[in-house]
């Protein structure tokens, strides 16, 4: 059974990448994750830049999972610490948000 619907951004670095089969694969530490960009046929891919890649995730039978990126774009430049910290700053105000308006 595989699983779709979720909707999910990754910023990773690009670890490997076949022309063949239009996979990629990114990293971020122990961390990583297959990115179908069969979609994306106009980027060109560097290995070792970061990318941001937007798609649909996929849970494939064997457990594995892929996204089917839509959208892709190299974002070589960006701080991943800091975007990191941003985000976990956005969550905290998101629950904090969600705990006010149920009380």
């Amino acid at each position: 059974m595989v699983f779709r619907g979720l909707i999910s951004a990754f910023h990773l670095r690009l670890q490997e990448y076949s022309v063949e089969t239009t996979i990629a694969m990114i990293v971020d530490g122990d961390a990583s994750l297959k990115i179908d960009t069969q979609h994306l046929r106009d980027h060109s891919f560097r290995i070792g830049s970061i990318y941001q890649f937007i798609g649909q995730l996929q849970i494939q039978p064997d457990n594995e999972a892929l996204l089917r990126a839509r959208v892709g774009r190299n974002v070589d430049g960006l701080e991943l610490n800091l975007y990191y910290q941003s985000l976990q700053l956005v969550m905290l105000f998101q629950a904090e948000r969600t705990r006010c308006q149920s009380t």
